[in-house]
């Protein structure tokens, strides 16, 4: 009576062994999950620990105290109060009855800053242009599914990784010793750090292509080249456009760092100011570049919205 009670649930139920194996492999894919979690987080919070041990975040040294005597202190709640010192020091004193008086003493090289930020622009304006030529040329055979051959592929992604590898102020300096002070050395040096950053951008959008329009170009008789102009370049345009607008803004804020090397720009005033602890000077020239870069990063916005059509969709 049994055996035919048995045979009868498994007749009633013919997906017992498939739910089952199928419960089994699931709690078999939870530990598996869970054991990876375990592990993953070990090895995270070991190489977090490593990090903030050479990075002397647990350093411990002797402060002078307000009695002038010396005493052990973590660095940490030590450091913190005199980054609110640094930044108390570049906010000028600004008062309501001589406002206009103030903010002129403020910016007091205005006319100065406003020519040196002129070429700021120019610089990371003719940068990003030579960047976003040698990106693009580049990018199409740094992607794995357009590289002609495998040799290709591997020296133009060597190429680019050496050239976003070293930062723009040591490109900087090198275009400097090379050519000595002055914007160009500056437009070369941004110019060479943005292909390497924008050629790596663009090939991983150039990965993520169709490769149907590709093959229909390659049917119909067209060579690598054509297929990459009729196939690939309508597909990828607007997240070119999209980097390209993004990468200025960068190369704008970049233009203005590597000046401090005799590049050219508004570095020259961020180092002079820094050599003379002429903090208030500092804190002029940041609102000048952020403003700035405000400025460009809503125009680029802007631009770029009405390149993919997105002010002409319904909100």
């Amino acid at each position: 009576m049994t055996a035919i009670s048995d045979q009868a649930v498994a007749d009633a139920n013919p997906f017992r062994d498939s739910i089952a194996q199928f419960e089994s492999d699931f709690a078999e894919q939870r530990r598996q999950a869970r054991r990876a979690w375990i592990i993953g987080s070990a090895v995270f919070l070991v190489l977090f620990y490593l990090t903030a041990l050479l990075g002397d975040f647990f350093k411990v040294t002797q402060v002078t105290m307000p009695d002038g005597s010396r005493e052990w202190r973590w660095i940490i709640p030590t450091g913190l109060p005199r980054l609110t010192e640094y930044i108390e020091k570049t906010i000028p004193v600004i008062r309501w009855e001589s406002f206009s008086a103030d903010i002129a003493d403020w910016f007091w090289r205005f006319d100065t800053w406003m020519k040196l930020l002129l070429e700021t622009i120019l610089i990371a304006f003719m940068a990003t242009v030579l960047g976003v030529f040698g990106g693009f040329v580049l990018s199409f055979p740094a992607a794995r599914n357009l590289a002609p051959n495998k040799w290709v592929l591997w020296i133009t992604r060597r190429y680019l990784e050496i050239a976003r590898t070293v930062p723009e102020l040591v490109w900087a300096l090198i275009f400097v010793f090379c050519f000595s002070v002055g914007p160009f050395a500056g437009v070369l040096a941004i110019a060479l750090h943005a292909t390497g950053a924008l050629g790596k951008l663009y090939s991983e959008v150039n990965e993520n292509i169709d490769m149907g329009p590709l093959e229909g170009v390659k049917a119909a008789g067209g060579t690598w080249f054509d297929q990459i102009r009729y196939g690939a370049v309508p597909q990828v345009m607007p997240n070119i456009i999209s980097y390209t607008l993004l990468r200025f803004e960068i190369n704008v804020r970049a233009s203005s760092i590597i000046g401090y090397v005799g590049a050219g720009g508004l570095g020259q005033e961020f180092r002079t100011a820094m050599s003379f602890q002429e903090y208030t000077e500092l804190s002029a020239l940041f609102v000048i570049i952020f403003v700035t870069v405000m400025i460009i990063d809503y125009g680029s916005e802007k631009l770029r919205h009405r390149v993919i059509g997105l002010e002409a969709r319904p909100s």
